[in-house]
């Protein structure tokens, strides 16, 4: 459960930070009067984001869960 919450929050890190790199480029232009349109700042915090969101997610598919690791545990047992 933990893991899946870890990786939404990943892939909504992705989007927000994919989202943060188009208005700083210019090519997304919503909404209108935002200061992030055409700013080199945004499009490095948002490559940033997007970098340590994607971390995030891979970290989190590393780490065993808690049943695998039991699971292996009584493996090893058997063994």
């Amino acid at each position: 459960m933990r893991q899946n919450i870890l990786i939404l929050i990943g892939i909504l890190g992705v989007i927000a930070g994919l989202v943060f790199m188009l208005q700083g480029l210019g090519v997304l232009r919503a909404p209108v009067s935002s200061p992030m349109i055409g700013s080199q700042a945004w499009v490095i915090r948002g490559a940033i984001i997007a970098a340590l969101s994607a971390i995030l997610i891979g970290g989190v598919r590393l780490v065993p869960t808690r049943a695998e690791r039991k699971a292996t545990k009584r493996a090893a047992e058997r063994d």
